[in-house]
């Protein structure tokens, strides 16, 4: 008998940093990380929760993406809305289940609206974007449900080879544990996995001793901490229903990773990318220098968004073929 090939690990590691993504991750280190640093300070009590929440509402504020379009769906207890980037039609026998990230309490549709559409256009079908329920509404562990719910809905109409699931920083965790959780109760996998900058184990211990604790721009290590003695006290960390990064992971579809070499999470890509392989699951882990956290919001005003968003819309394109 022949035995299988291994299975490679593709490291994409994506040139040097632009003047303009540094001249953002200054701002970043001058504005952001002292508010974060601050934030981090104060207990996470259920006021504090209910003001990060607002953020969702203010973005709501801005005008929609020109040339997309969006529908809402009415899930029991939760929303939901297709995301038609520019140049998609209304064709929606393939899709992207998209899972925002906000570190489990904050974000929402209004907020990711203008990437979701661009991540849409740049994969040539639309995304339905999951306003699942966040924390202090349900607990952490649970915020998966709405997530494989939505998932659940996609596959009433069409094959789970037409779907790709996608998030973003939490978002990334709740796409592995969306995907873990759909194949441990029988349900077919989605034709591929994208996580941005994921946080895929909430024991902090590794990322907190990396070097990059010190190098992020954003220095959100405190907050973190505070995240997990507030809001998790109840739970096992190394549990891979908890922490992503634990599980076993056979079985899993393609995935692709992306993250900023200098970001605190970019060890928890890593690592899953190594953990991923040795499973036998392809996957590529793309190293963007020097980027910040999440860096493709910035869409067309950085030119790293831009190549990391036409990259991943080749790679959801191929996983969908």
């Amino acid at each position: 008998m022949t035995p299988a090939e291994p299975t490679t690990l593709v490291i994409d590691r994506q040139g040097t940093a632009s003047l303009r993504s540094r001249a953002v991750a200054a701002g970043v280190r001058g504005l952001v990380r002292p508010g974060l640093a601050k934030a981090a300070e104060r207990p996470l009590t259920e006021k504090a929760l209910r003001r990060a929440a607002v953020l969702d509402r203010l973005a709501g504020r801005a005008r929609p993406p020109r040339d997309a379009h969006f529908a809402p769906v009415a899930f029991d207890g939760f929303r939901a809305e297709w995301t038609h980037g520019p140049g998609v039609g209304p064709d929606r026998a393939k899709a992207i289940l998209y899972l925002h990230g906000g570190g489990w309490v904050s974000c929402g549709l209004n907020t990711h609206r203008r990437m979701v559409s661009r991540f849409s256009a740049a994969a040539g079908v639309p995304a339905l974007s999951v306003d699942y329920r966040m924390i202090p509404d349900v607990p952490f562990e649970d915020e998966v449900e709405d997530c494989l719910t939505a998932y659940r809905s996609l596959l009433e109409d069409r094959d789970a080879s037409d779907i790709v699931i996608m998030g973003d920083s939490a978002g990334g965790h709740l796409t592995f544990a969306t995907a873990l959780r759909a194949r441990d109760e029988g349900l077919p996998l989605p034709a591929a996995l994208v996580a941005l900058s994921p946080m895929l184990d909430m024991h902090l211990g590794t990322k907190l001793a990396h070097p990059n604790t010190r190098l992020d721009p954003s220095g959100p290590g405190p907050l973190l901490e505070r995240l997990v003695e507030d809001l998790l006290p109840h739970l096992d960390l190394t549990d891979p229903a908890i922490s992503p990064i634990r599980a076993d992971l056979t079985g899993l579809p393609p995935v692709l990773l992306t993250a900023g070499s200098t970001e605190l999470l970019y060890t928890d890509a890593e690592t899953m990318a190594r953990r991923l392989v040795r499973a036998g699951v392809p996957t590529t882990l793309q190293v963007w220098h020097r980027q910040i956290h999440v860096f493709q919001m910035f869409g067309p005003l950085l030119p790293e968004s831009r190549a990391a968003i036409a990259d991943m819309g080749a790679f959801v394109r191929g996983a969908l073929g």
